[in-house]
């Protein structure tokens, strides 16, 4: 069994904070995928832009959790993606499904900015990229 020492010191494992992060993101990506996995195969052709959302969703929430779970160089680099896409995502998605609901016949994990999940969506990208930020290497550390 490794030690935890070896783990990276910005992997999200390593703190209480962190844990619960990760577990928020890996809640919100079985939702997430289950969620669109249930819309695609049933009724695929009633919302396909908001079930195939829901899809890229559950993708983008995967890869967030894997990379606060690895930290290092390339888990913070994936982290940092997943969250800037998902905060990107959950604005542009709220903001179109309140201002044209033609688009958005059945709602995505983003839509109404995550209103269906208490607007959970909305604060996490905040807080994944605020973890990021807070748990850099110090520039010492840094190659």
């Amino acid at each position: 069994m490794p030690e935890a020492s070896a783990r990276p010191r910005d992997a999200a494992l390593g703190s209480g904070l962190g844990r619960v992060l990760l577990l928020v993101y890996g809640i919100f990506a079985l939702s997430a995928s289950a969620r669109a996995l249930v819309q695609i195969t049933t009724h695929f052709s009633e919302a396909p832009l908001a079930y195939l959302l829901s899809a890229l969703a559950g993708l983008i929430y995967i890869s967030a959790t894997v990379g606060l779970a690895v930290g290092g160089a390339r888990g913070r680099m994936i982290a940092l993606v997943s969250c800037g896409i998902e905060l990107l995502g959950v604005l542009t998605v709220g903001i179109l499904s309140v201002a044209d609901t033609g688009d958005f016949p059945d709602d995505t994990v983003w839509s109404h900015f995550g209103s269906g999940y208490g607007y959970v969506p909305l604060v996490l990208p905040f807080i994944g990229l605020w973890w990021i930020w807070r748990h850099r290497p110090a520039p010492e550390d840094r190659p």
